[in-house]
């Protein structure tokens, strides 16, 4: 990282040191140890629990012991997502830290500010002596970005705060008080291979160039879906020519919106050159329809090796209409909140694999049970239809926004004290680990806020570093003001 003043120097220096300790979703071993060393080295009480959750504990400054205990919370995984030109090894290498004006982001890949910043700021806290607050507990939760898995194993009586304060916002002047429940949907279809005939081109067809990002938080903005792309012009393809599907590939993650795809395909060799002029067509449609929200929307299409082998036909019919058939982004408004998206479904991901596999990976969520439950069936039944086996993850609760809540309004009026405005009190579309918590703890009282970031879950992602000192000043002012028991 570039030498800039950043402030609070405490939070931008544990941000430094963690962004050099490997922490992807389901692989946080890393961080986990570099956490029990740094509870160790200060003297605070620290635990684990059997899913990797840790929780460090700091009693009240004097005088301030008859606060009710506050519960700090942040998650200490981070999607791993670069750009297909970059060389990283998120299990090795260290995040490359970039400054680029008021804006901090990494090289290539995605940043870890979600939610590293809220670990940071939680560590700059338990380290400090300068800082007045009743009695801490800062929970680090595992795997919060591919199933929750941390929060789903939190067990009653781990932790034993009455206020919990999540880290894990991206706007900076927002509260949040509800989220967004959740649910992943996944379809396999099983493939026969055939020969390819002779006097057949091979074409790799490639979408890139996409901003992608949140799955919630930004399922509302209209970007593109690699997936939906190409399939479109895998679909109109074969319905022109004998197509062959060599291979397909889109997409990573369920919660993030897919950025690049590609297929491997063979047509009679006499359609190589309106092939070409059929891609340029397209393209042209889609710079029409998405070239103001995806200015750096890439088509490609390149000639391939010969395959030997490629998908049934068949198969491949029911693949194309099952993605086509598919929805993906937002489904519905919510009637109670302006503004916020209700229900969504994002088309994240298709991967061949081993044993003839092809695997659809979808994400349903909304602030609704019986919606969320309605989505999943609406994307359930494109699936069967198409022939595929379907199974589902755990889905996840919303958490059912609660307007009188007492922190809401400590928090409210520390905002307006400090900074001169109202906060913006919301329910944000993406899913927090709150639902869970209030399973577990059914009387905390909870609001989650944090620095402006933007294209989280992607290599795009960056923080706007002046929104980082507002954000840790009005956490000290709340610390500083939290009710009595």
């Amino acid at each position: 990282m570039e030498k800039i003043d950043l402030k609070p120097a405490s939070v931008f220096r544990y941000f430094a040191e963690i962004c050099k300790v490997p922490r992807p979703s389901k692989k946080e071993e890393k961080i986990i140890a570099y956490l029990k060393a740094f509870g160790e080295q200060h003297k605070l009480e620290t635990k684990v629990d059997e899913a990797g959750n840790v929780l460090i504990k700091k009693p009240a400054t004097p005088g301030k012991e008859d606060l009710k205990t506050v519960i700090l919370q942040s998650h200490v995984d981070m999607v791993c997502e670069k750009n297909s030109d970059v060389q990283h090894d998120f299990m090795k290498d260290p995040i490359e830290i970039v400054i680029d004006g008021d804006w901090m982001k990494a090289n290539g890949t995605t940043l870890g500010a979600d939610n590293g910043i809220g670990v940071a700021t939680q560590l700059a806290i338990l380290a400090a002596d300068d800082i007045e607050h009743g009695p801490i507990e800062c929970l680090f939760t595992v795997d919060e970005e591919t199933g929750l898995t941390g929060a789903f194993a939190l067990k009653p009586g781990f932790m034993s705060g009455d206020i919990l304060l999540n880290l894990d916002s991206e706007d900076e002047g927002e509260m949040f008080i509800g989220c967004a429940g959740g649910m992943d949907s996944v379809a396999e279809f099983t493939y026969k291979e055939v020969d390819v005939p002779a006097g057949y081109f091979f074409f790799r067809v490639g979408v890139r160039g996409l901003k992608g990002g949140h799955s919630g938080g930004d399922i509302h903005l209209g970007l593109g879906n690699a997936n939906k792309i190409l399939n479109r012009f895998l679909s109109q393809t074969s319905k022109k020519y004998d197509m062959y599907l060599c291979e397909i590939d889109g997409g990573n993650l369920r919660n993030a919106i897919p950025r690049e795809a590609y297929a491997v395909c063979a047509v009679p060799f006499d359609a190589k050159e309106s092939i070409r002029v059929d891609l340029n067509i397209f393209t042209a449609d889609m710079e029409n329809e998405l070239g103001k929200i995806e200015p750096e929307m890439k088509l490609t299409l390149e000639s391939e090796t010969a395959r030997p082998k490629a998908i049934d036909q068949d198969t491949t019919a029911r693949l194309l209409k099952t993605l086509y058939a598919i929805p993906h982004g937002v489904y519905a408004m919510s009637l109670d909140i302006p503004g916020l998206v209700e229900t969504s479904n994002n088309l994240a991901s298709v991967k061949m694999k081993e044993g003839n596999v092809i695997k659809i990976e979808t994400s349903q969520r909304s602030s609704i049970l019986s919606s969320r439950d309605d989505m999943a069936a609406t994307v359930r039944a494109a699936m069967e239809l198409g022939g595929a086996k379907v199974s589902f993850g755990n889905g996840y609760p919303g958490w059912k926004p609660n307007p009188n809540s007492e922190i809401l309004k400590v928090a409210e009026a520390s905002y307006k004290k400090l900074f001169g405005v109202d906060p913006q009190v919301k329910a944000i579309h993406a899913g927090l680990e709150c639902g869970l918590f209030l399973d577990k703890y059914p009387s905390l009282d909870m609001i989650s806020f944090g620095p402006t970031m933007q294209g989280v879950h992607s290599p795009d992602e960056r923080m706007l570093i002046p929104t980082v000192d507002k954000f840790w000043k009005h956490l000290l002012d709340i610390l500083a003001n939290i009710p009595t028991r």
